[in-house]
């Protein structure tokens, strides 16, 4: 994913360990209460020869030992007692499981969970509602969302926990429509959402850009949460920021009674995202102002900013205090952005510089930049050598394989495309294929190059006709040097003209009220030519298009877009 997309609130990050907290936090509490030498000293020996007292003293023994291990972070400690209890064929209680999984959820020890939950099954122990949850919080938090869904959908009953830990695995592994989907079946099965289920939603209708659905959760929080919640309401409002309505965030955030570092973040890297660099700015100093201090993605908030409006003086000012004003040492993240605003800008032999002297280790994301940059300004050579540094550090991005086959064909160097392509096949890399997806009365219609697959269609490919021959009288000329394939220009137009990105949009005005917003995401950036095209189309349509690439928002009104153009590659021009 482009590194801009990776900028969000700390507390989507954290949503999973809230969940943990609040299954675990009564437990944490009453075993740290007892030391690890009471524990340790158990019970008092027994009297008598009877052997299974002696047992059962023995795995009292044990089992509260295992518990205070855990209550202290000694997780490999209290394995060993798990496996000691095991040899001896000693019981070991639910609240001793409970306290293994709780600290292999806190410290991401995944297997070492998978071990714990093992024993369980070949000791044929039973795990109540409160262990079930635990298995469903850890194998969330991994990822292994296959198995978690497995897992739930075997449980006889459910708390709101339950359903927080599988929607918030869905949200933070990217499964929007699925964690939407599930959220919606808990209100209908009965279960209220609570404060913790709200962000986690709140981020599925951001990733899928449901704003018809996070107008409805918002609807659901004003209902249901009576106090301020700092929290959701900075996922209201990164919410409303990546559904394309910056207005709708701005005033979320002014309501808010009370804000932090990642309220100020969501609402500065927001603006920044939306074109908006002076607001950025004006924000970062009030900001500021009122004795807040940054953080690194505020920061990088920031740069993204200046990237975005080609801010290179800023940019460098901003670069430099990170380190010097803030005492924050910069991330491989930060030197990203860098790379990726000195390319834009053209100042490639710079960025290439930039990349050699930084004190980190260069990541393929970086020379991922580097390489978009080389393609947007026709630079064969450097584009070889980030290339060459991509593919030993991510042999099966296909992204890149594109970038520098594009760089060949817009050189007309078919022997070398043919050569990139050839690569791709023998290591088996596939390419994604470019999508565009719109919402419509609560649902997601999708639209890939050609696509006829629509029950509309026949209705889109003839809108999009009619768009196409509107705009030519107004002035629009299809750019065929973004069509990267040895055919004739007349086939590279008819092929321009079914752009995913075209569709959409056509759909767009056909089934949505003359005069209303169209919002349209799109998987990879924009094309050069489509994004003409829609600037004409808003202007001859006397629409509003608001597109979501995977770098940033492209708002398109009278003719003209927030960019500026200044996002869109300048290669043949």
């Amino acid at each position: 994913m482009p590194r801009v997309l990776q900028i969000a609130p700390i507390w989507i990050q954290k949503q999973m360990k809230r969940i943990t907290y609040v299954v675990g936090s009564v437990h944490r509490h009453h075993q740290r209460c007892r030391s690890l030498t009471t524990a340790a000293i158990g019970a008092k020996p027994a009297k008598g020869n009877d052997k299974k007292f002696r047992g059962n003293q023995e795995a009292q023994r044990i089992n509260a030992q295992t518990r205070a291990l855990c209550a202290e972070g000694r997780l490999k400690e209290a394995l060993e007692n798990l496996h000691t209890m095991n040899c001896k064929a000693l019981q070991v209680e639910p609240q001793t499981y409970a306290s293994l999984l709780q600290e292999c959820i806190n410290t991401n020890s995944f297997e070492k969970g998978k071990t714990v939950h093992t024993h369980m099954i070949n000791e044929s122990f039973g795990p109540d509602l409160y262990l079930k949850t635990k298995l469903l919080i850890m194998y969330a938090k991994q990822g292994n969302l296959v198995y978690t869904r497995q897992l739930f959908d075997e449980m006889s009953e459910r708390n709101v926990v339950s359903w927080n830990a599988m929607v918030a695995g869905y949200a933070l592994y990217g499964h929007g429509s699925e964690a939407l989907e599930l959220y919606n079946k808990m209100r209908r099965s009965g279960m209220k959402p609570d404060k913790f289920t709200f962000p986690s939603i709140l981020r599925a209708c951001a990733s899928m850009v449901s704003l018809e659905q996070g107008k409805q959760v918002h609807a659901c929080i004003i209902k249901t949460e009576s106090e301020p919640n700092i929290v959701l309401e900075s996922a209201l409002v990164d919410m409303y920021v990546k559904c394309g309505t910056i207005e709708n965030a701005r005033q979320v955030f002014d309501k808010m009674p009370e804000r932090n570092v990642v309220s100020w973040t969501a609402i500065i890297a927001g603006y920044g995202r939306h074109g908006d660099s002076k607001e950025v700015f004006i924000l970062f100093e009030q900001m500021q102002q009122l004795g807040l201090k940054p953080n690194y993605v505020t920061l990088l908030a920031i740069l993204n900013a200046c990237s975005h409006a080609g801010l290179v003086d800023e940019a460098w000012h901003y670069f430099e205090s990170i380190h010097r004003d803030y005492h924050i040492k910069p991330r491989v993240e930060h030197y990203s952005c860098m790379v990726d605003l000195l390319g834009r800008a053209g100042r490639l032999d710079e960025a290439h510089e930039f990349i050699n002297k930084m004190p980190l280790k260069p990541h393929a994301a970086i020379w991922g930049t580097l390489l978009g940059a080389c393609r947007m300004h026709g630079n064969i050579e450097l584009g070889k050598i980030a290339a060459e540094h991509l593919f030993n550090l991510d042999s099966q991005n296909a992204g890149k394989y594109v970038v520098l086959s594009n760089i060949y064909a817009a050189a007309g160097r078919w022997e070398d495309v043919a050569k990139v392509r050839k690569l791709m096949k023998d290591r088996g890399v596939k390419k994604e294929p470019g999508c565009s997806w719109i919402e419509y009365r609560k649902r997601i219609h999708l639209f890939v190059v050609g696509d006829r697959s629509h029950p509309q269609s026949e209705e889109i490919y003839a809108t999009v006709e009619t768009l196409i021959r509107k705009i030519k009288e107004a002035g629009y000329v299809p750019e065929i040097n973004f069509m990267l394939h040895e055919v004739e220009d007349e086939l590279k137009e008819k092929y321009l003209s079914y752009h995913s990105e075209k569709l959409a949009v056509a759909f767009g005005i056909i089934n949505t009220p003359p005069g209303t917003p169209i919002r349209i995401v799109k998987n990879l950036r924009v094309c050069g030519d489509c994004h003409t095209a829609i600037k004409f189309i808003s202007n001859t349509a006397e629409r509003e298009i608001i597109l979501r690439d995977s770098n940033r928002f492209h708002h398109f009104k009278d003719g003209a877009c927030s960019c500026g153009d200044y996002c869109i590659s300048r290669l043949n021009r």
